[in-house]
């Protein structure tokens, strides 16, 4: 039933727009071109800073930089009730979703999924935010240079999410 409706949706809303433009007597094609046109403009704005991000983003999980750097945090994070298995998330989700979604199906088919660690790593995940890449998208395609207050901001949003997940979880669990 849920599949049938759903695979219904897509075609409703599309008949619905274009009817809504024949009522109100746009060129409904001509403004599909429009938008097209100017989607292609954003994506050749943010398009180098998305290659970058993705470049880097492979350099760190890669090279084991992720694995060092939650070592050398672990005097830091062990005391707030961090585990150490989560810190390649802690650190990765900010910049990417794709690779922190990969860090968490790993932790789920090592730990499992009705772990502590399982059920942080999914409550993190859900809790916080792809900051960078957000920022690199929407700023990118206004042309936002100096993000200010947002970064640190968006971090300490994230860091929230982190140590609510963590502790959260532990209530329960």
């Amino acid at each position: 039933m849920l599949r049938a409706v759903s695979a219904g949706v897509l075609p409703v809303i599309f008949c619905v727009v274009i009817g809504f433009g024949l009522v109100k007597k746009v060129n409904v094609f001509d403004a599909f071109l429009a938008g097209a046109t100017d989607g292609l403009k954003a994506l050749v704005g943010i398009l180098p800073t998305l290659v970058g991000l993705i470049t880097a983003i492979t350099l760190f999980r890669v090279s084991g930089a992720a694995d060092m750097l939650s070592a050398l945090l672990a005097p830091i994070t062990r005391p707030l009730g961090i585990p150490t298995e989560l810190m390649p998330l802690a650190l990765l989700r900010p910049v990417s979703g794709s690779g922190a979604l990969a860090i968490v199906n790993d932790l789920l088919k090592s730990a499992g999924p009705d772990s502590p660690v399982g059920w942080m790593a999914s409550v993190i995940m859900g809790s916080t935010e792809t900051t960078f890449y957000t920022l690199a998208v929407y700023y990118g395609s206004v042309k936002i240079k100096n993000s200010r207050h947002t970064v640190p901001a968006a971090l300490l949003a994230d860091l929230a999410g982190l140590l609510a997940g963590v502790w959260v979880c532990r209530l329960f669990f």
